[in-house]
């Protein structure tokens, strides 16, 4: 998994937490569900996050990729189930991108 881009995601959700009652648990961050039954979002929160991600990936990495595209709500197995499948749907589009996911700027 890339250390950096869970940094990134663990700064997003600790910035999320500053506004929540119900504070999201980052000791386990990696295997955290983000979306479904034992998700800690709901619909519109999810949006919120990763719009914030996203825009934290812009300024890391000087690309725009979009976590809610039809090509990552399509995915077999969900970028939103847990935070490691959002971390290698990140990773994988940068490098799509031709961007080095270990080399922001």
């Amino acid at each position: 998994m890339n250390d950096r881009l869970l940094t990134l995601v663990k700064d997003v959700v600790e910035e999320v937490n500053e506004r929540r009652d119900e504070k999201i648990p980052t000791a386990e961050l990696p295997s955290l569900a983000l979306y479904g039954d034992n998700g800690v979002f709901d619909s519109m929160q999810l949006v919120n996050f990763l719009t914030q991600v996203e825009e934290a990936v812009e300024d890391a990495y000087d690309e725009e990729i979009s976590l809610t595209s039809e090509k990552a709500v399509s995915q077999r197995v969900s970028p939103f189930s847990r935070v490691s499948r959002l971390i290698d749907f990140i990773e994988a589009e940068l490098v799509e991108a031709g961007v080095a996911a270990s080399d922001p700027v």
